[in-house]
């Protein structure tokens, strides 16, 4: 039996209504579900694909880094003069250019300061790798070694106005006590003394002969010989002074004593 429009009950405004409320709610809750199941499946991507970034990430580094040697920089320091202090011998081995006493490492020639971190040594490096060649008359700096009855001896580290570079070598010279100053010198001991820098003039390249006669010439550092401190000089004299014990002492002083200028 077939059943038209009209057979069927009328529904009033108020079922047709409640209807529709239902259906908005259905479409409501699909939409709700949709969303989460979207946004569970959009994270799981993100995550699988960190996932796989690390691992391709963490797979490069141990290939990118295989056979690298870590690298320790030397450090270049200030500029030094022969008989600077630079270090102790609890922190560096002594190295090219450097002396040690009393567990302190000095600079034994002009240049700069070189750290090894790698092995721990320090040197000091030339302004140059090429040797200068000494002549009659040349002004150079050196360090007194020993100290004899009429002569001091002397080991020189530079030439002024020839970049004060490294010689090649040791090379020795002497300070007769006739050469000392323009005076009468009774004991080179209270001229000169063991470690002294001084800047002294060439007047003989047969025996290797210095002078210190003149006014700039003579020493200029020297060191306390009770407690090895850099001696100070007093205002209105030649006499130095240790700041540490008060020790007076005297020398034979250049007018740049003090001073570091050659």
């Amino acid at each position: 039996m077939n059943l038209n429009d009209e057979d069927l009950p009328e529904k009033t405004e108020e079922e047709i209504a409640g209807e529709m409320e239902e259906v908005t709610d259905e479409e409501e809750v699909d939409e709700e579900v949709t969303q989460e199941f979207t946004g569970a499946t959009t994270a799981e991507t993100e995550d699988e694909n960190i996932a796989d970034a690390g691992e391709e990430t963490s797979g490069k580094l141990p290939d990118e880094n295989e056979g690298i040697e870590e690298k320790v920089p030397e450090e270049k320091g200030i500029l030094v003069l022969p008989g600077d202090l630079i270090g102790t011998s609890e922190e560096y081995a002594s190295r090219n250019g450097t002396y040690g006493d009393r567990g302190n490492i000095y600079a034994a020639t002009t240049g700069t300061v070189k750290i090894n971190n790698k092995n721990r040594s320090i040197s000091v490096t030339p302004f140059t790798n090429s040797p200068p060649t000494l002549g009659l008359g040349d002004i150079v700096v050196g360090q007194v070694t020993s100290i004899r009855e009429s002569v001091a001896l002397v080991e020189i580290a530079g030439i002024k106005d020839k970049g004060e570079r490294e010689i090649v070598g040791h090379l020795n010279a002497a300070i007769h006590v006739s050469n000392v100053k323009d005076a009468y010198v009774k004991d080179l001991n209270y001229e000169f003394s063991m470690f002294d820098i001084i800047k002294a003039k060439v007047i003989d390249m047969r025996n290797m002969r210095l002078s210190t006669v003149d006014k700039e010439l003579g020493v200029m550092k020297a060191y306390c010989g009770k407690c090895r401190t850099v001696l100070e000089k007093e205002n209105g004299n030649n006499k130095l002074k240790c700041p540490k014990c008060e020790r007076t002492e005297t020398r034979k002083l250049s007018s740049d004593y003090g001073t570091g200028i050659v």
